[in-house]
């Protein structure tokens, strides 16, 4: 290795350890909002609609929402649109309002273990991956449960985590269609419509939504 790659790699194990330090530390910075839940917080390691929804109404109770995304480009509805305010869609901002962002490549060691230190110390956690994804990674919840016994951790996923389709990523789009729900909508040669409200998406995290609020208060 050159001296020019050392040196690169000494100042990247530096901002490393610099920022671990900061995360075993209690957070300085307070909710955005009062309410409820003022004083909890809550590691968000969800994107694209159910689980964000979910996390920004916990955030507008009054939570502290910190939201882990993937380094590089963020969660992936940053850039659906448009509609498009500044660089943001509209689509990303209507449903991750009152958090508090980070990138982490949580696939690495040392992106795992920013985020342990994060989970020790929030109330809740809340995570949309494959079913057995995060277990891969030591981020499941056995592995939290022994590292951060105080933790709600909340599990969306589209099928379960048992079943022939376990592991298969769930969309509002297939829901609606496996359940029926495209093939009553549409008229003439314009069938199977697709609910532009997304129905399956809302209803999950309005279960994901009442059940941390309510073992939590």
């Amino acid at each position: 290795m050159s001296s020019l790659n050392r040196l690169a790699v000494a100042k990247n194990k530096r901002k490393f350890h610099a920022f671990l330090k900061i995360c075993k530390q209690d957070f300085s910075l307070q909710a955005t909002s009062s309410g409820p839940l003022e004083g909890y917080r809550v590691l968000d390691l969800t994107r694209i609609l159910a689980g964000p929804f979910c996390t920004m109404l916990l955030g507008d109770l009054g939570a502290e929402v910190l939201k882990v995304e993937k380094p590089g480009q963020g969660d992936e509805t940053r850039r659906w649109g448009p509609p498009f305010r500044s660089s943001e869609s509209t689509y990303f901002l209507s449903v991750n309002r009152n958090k508090k962002s980070l990138t982490v490549d949580i696939k690495k060691p040392a992106g795992q273990q920013i985020v342990t230190e994060l989970a020790k110390k929030c109330d809740i956690l809340i995570e949309n991956y494959v079913p057995g994804k995060l277990h891969q990674m030591g981020l499941g919840y056995q592995e939290m449960q022994e590292i951060a016994p105080q933790l709600i951790y909340c599990s969306i996923s589209g099928y379960g985590t048992s079943g022939p389709y376990a592991q298969r990523a769930g969309y509002d789009v297939i829901a609606a269609a496996l359940g029926g729900l495209l093939h009553i909508t549409g008229w003439g040669a314009m069938q199977s419509w697709r609910s532009y409200d997304r129905p399956s998406n809302r209803a999950v995290c309005s279960w994901s939504y009442n059940g941390c609020f309510v073992t939590k208060i």
